[in-house]
This record gives structure tokens, C-alpha cells and sequence, in this order.
């Protein structure tokens, strides 16, 4: 008849780890140094344990987030990719506005435009409000100074390319025309004229 392993009970083919009798030591004080010894080494051990065990997880929360983000911004170089073709759609529409284009066509176009902005959304593409909004580098891209002593210095008067932002980060600044007051020309902005 086979036994049965019990619980808290060593498996019955188990080794023991016991130390034979003939190597501990006889003497007391040499059993208490044994005895601060091992403790000393289990004590390390445990510290040991503890440091790796919150590496690992720290790892696991390192690796969860990177994942995350992947995830997050996995379509970034294609939705930049689309963004010009955006932009020709919008100009489009625009130009239709402007040389009184059949309604079919522009409504067909302004569909277009609705449906691609519904799915840049599903994404967590949304287009930056710049026109009105004080000058920001961050957001914003300035190509041109235009004087317009009716609005407060550094404001964006015009938009000349939509800027988006992706899941709250910046895709892509837009590019803008800001207002140049003559009368206070202390504050200065750096307008790149390589475009």
C-alpha cells in the first residue's frame, strides 16, 4: 500500500537537509557563532529576496507602461503621413466654398471631411484652436508677422496649417500668422524663414 503524502509533512521520497550530527559542532559557543552565522546569511538572503522581488516588479510595471504606450501611439507616423492629405481635403473644400462649386460636390466633400475627422477622433487625434489664442512655440509654428494694432501683441490672427494633438500630445504644430503691434516692441518672436 502506497502512502499518502500529508500536508506540512515532508514528501515521502524527500532529502533531508538536516546537518549530520558529526559535523555540527559540540561546543556551545561554537553552535551560538553557528547559529549567528547562518542567521546572518539568512537575514542577507531574505534582504536579497526582497530588493529582487521589487525589481521584478518594477519590471513587470516598466514593461506594462512601455506596452501601453506602444499601443497608444502605434498609428503616430501613419496619421502624420495622412495629415497633408487632410489638409488638401480641407483646401479643397475651401476652394469649392469660394468658386461656387455644385452642391453636390461640396456637400459630398464636406462629408468626406466630417467622416476622416470622426475617425482621426476615434483615435485621439483632435485639431488645435489657434486663431484668437495668445502665441504659444509649443502649439504653435509662426511663419509671418502681420501688424494689427487692434489686437494684443504676439496673437495668432490667421492659420495657415491646422495643428493636431494625439491623445493630448503634440502631433503637429500649426503653422500661423501672428500679430505684430508696433507700439510695444519689446517682445520679440523668431520667425522661421526657411518655409
Amino acid at each position: 500500500m502506497t502512502r499518502v503524502d500529508m500536508p506540512g509533512e515532508p514528501p515521502q521520497d524527500a532529502e533531508t537537509t538536516e546537518v549530520p550530527a558529526e559535523e555540527l559542532p559540540t561546543d556551545p559557543e561554537e553552535l551560538k557563532d553557528l547559529l549567528i552565522q547562518k542567521s546572518q546569511e539568512a537575514k542577507e538572503n531574505y534582504d536579497r529576496f526582497l530588493r529582487l522581488a521589487a525589481e521584478v516588479e518594477n519590471f513587470k510595471k516598466r514593461q506594462e507602461r512601455e506596452i501601453s504606450e506602444v499601443r497608444q501611439f502605434a498609428n503616430e507616423n501613419l496619421i502624420k503621413e495622412l495629415l497633408p492629405v487632410l489638409d488638401n481635403l480641407e483646401r479643397a473644400l475651401e476652394h469649392s466654398r469660394q468658386s461656387e462649386a455644385p452642391e453636390a460636390l461640396l456637400e459630398g466633400l464636406e462629408m468626406v471631411n466630417q467622416d476622416f475627422l470622426k475617425v482621426l477622433g476615434r483615435f485621439g487625434i483632435t485639431p488645435l484652436t489657434s486663431v484668437g489664442e495668445q502665441f504659444d512655440p509649443t502649439y504653435h509654428h509662426a511663419v509671418m508677422e502681420e501688424e494689427a494694432p487692434e489686437v494684443e501683441d504676439q496673437t495668432v490672427l490667421k492659420e495657415l496649417q491646422k495643428g493636431y494633438l494625439m491623445q493630448n500630445r503634440l502631433l503637429r504644430p500649426a503653422m500661423v500668422v501672428v500679430s505684430k503691434n508696433t507700439e510695444k516692441p519689446d517682445n520679440k518672436i523668431k520667425i522661421d524663414k526657411t518655409v
